[in-house]
């Protein structure tokens, strides 16, 4: 898929994602002035933390993220016509279902101790974080197109609020 019809994708599941965010969010974010910092949280000897809160998005969230959104929809471009983006075969069901695992499974080592920001928004996005996730695994378990749709849409809501209350100087989400 080349660079135009991603942009277009990710702007469509911006637009949808904001509107859900915006009209499910039932927790009301932190104050800016909880931004992440390696710091913020004490370290726990129990787990290997050596990833910063930005390493661990570049190199575990943020990879994962990308692959399941890349098979999520469908591009209509006026140069290339209409791709569907969906998993074709099992094999491709079968890597998403994966990555969706992974992701289910980063959620949760948002929350460990030493990494947690703190005990509130912290955990409750974490948490869903790995129930968004968990419905991409089911979705894509039983190959389900919707379902794997919207929960690549939850993921991004999730992502999104998060990073809102966390750390708003990210425009990422936002540029691509």
């Amino acid at each position: 898929m080349n660079t135009a019809s991603r942009t277009l994708v990710r702007s469509a599941l911006i637009i949808f994602a904001a509107g859900l965010c915006i009209s499910c969010s039932e927790q009301s974010a932190p104050s800016a002035s909880n931004t992440v910092s390696p710091s913020a949280a004490p370290a726990d000897s129990s787990y290997d933390l050596r990833l910063d809160m930005q390493d661990f998005m570049n190199n575990v969230l943020e990879p994962v993220s990308d692959v399941l959104w890349d098979y999520a929809g469908w591009v209509d471009d006026i140069n290339t016509g209409y791709e569907d983006l969906y998993p074709k075969t099992d094999e491709e069901w079968l890597l998403v279902k994966q990555k969706a695992a992974q992701l289910i499974e980063a959620g949760n080592a948002l929350a460990l101790p030493g990494r947690a920001v703190d005990n509130d928004a912290w955990i409750t996005y974490s948490n869903a974080l790995s129930t968004a996730a968990a419905f991409a695994y089911d979705s894509a378990q039983t190959q389900n197109r919707e379902d794997f749709f919207q929960a690549g849409a939850q993921i991004y809501s999730v992502c999104t609020a998060c990073h809102q209350g966390y750390n708003p100087e990210i425009s990422r989400f936002a540029s691509n």
